[in-house]
């Protein structure tokens, strides 16, 4: 089962706390499975954690949360080389890839290295869902800004360019992102941008934004565009999704 047309759902979200868990999947994570169309049996997550160095300890935290939410996990580690023998074969075979967040640029250095680049595209192609958080919202577009160099946000505009736009996560949280994504969009360097305060996913269908969504109620999404002159910012209203299921 997959979705039936190209889909990400590319978002500043996906995890809270727990009660008896240390972490579980809120509304985005479970929002993406519903995109994938899987019924009938347990849906299959690819968690891919490149971005904070594959660390264990958060492998466990997403195996607990997929458990707690009914999911079948299985993690694609790249440190210190691919825990499973077919790549390509192993990401086709889910329904959803879900992208951890931390350094996109890492991210992007280490799936290049291994061809997940290629990998991923075909997923997308062939209607695996592809999602995240953060770095794993920035990797699908043609940039953002991002910490990866150090606290002083700096811009990456190489990512994968799966959506031929920039993107703004953290919209809300971290005040240096909506400066720096109105200057790349003044500069040029993105057509337009996409921004999600925290607890908001967009989804694409294609390379077509088709909808906000937000697990949290009073957050926003955003747009930026120039017209060459003048940099625009119009808010999006999300759907706000059902409470998690756990």
């Amino acid at each position: 089962m997959t979705a039936s047309e190209p889909t990400i759902l590319a978002t500043s979200g996906g995890h809270r706390a727990g009660a008896r868990s240390r972490v579980v999947f809120d509304a985005l994570v479970h929002h993406a499975v519903d995109l994938s169309g899987v019924h009938g049996r347990r849906p299959r997550i690819m968690y891919v954690g490149t971005a904070i160095g594959d660390a264990e300890h958060f492998t466990a935290r997403m195996a607990e949360a997929a458990r707690v939410a009914g999911f079948d996990l299985t993690p694609l580690h790249l440190f210190p080389m691919p825990n499973v023998e077919d790549v390509e074969g192993s990401v086709l075979d889910h329904d959803v890839v879900w992208v951890m967040g931390g350094s996109v640029v890492n991210l992007l250095a280490v799936w290049r290295a291994h061809g997940l680049d290629r990998v991923m595209r075909r997923a997308w192609q062939e209607g695996v869902v592809l999602s995240g958080v953060s770095a794993g919202s920035i990797c699908w577009f043609q940039g953002g800004a991002t910490d990866s160099f150090g606290p002083e946000l700096r811009p990456v505009t190489d990512s994968l360019g799966f959506l031929p736009y920039g993107n703004g996560v953290h919209y809300d949280s971290d005040e240096g992102r909506r400066p720096l994504i109105h200057q790349l969009v003044a500069d040029g360097a993105f057509p337009a941008a996409h921004c999600t305060d925290d607890g908001v996913g967009l989804v694409y269908r294609g390379t077509e934004l088709v909808e906000a969504v937000a697990e949290t109620a009073g957050k926003g999404a955003y747009i930026v565009t120039s017209d060459g002159a003048e940099v625009t910012e119009e808010r999006v209203e999300p759907r706000l999704l059902n409470p998690s299921r756990h």
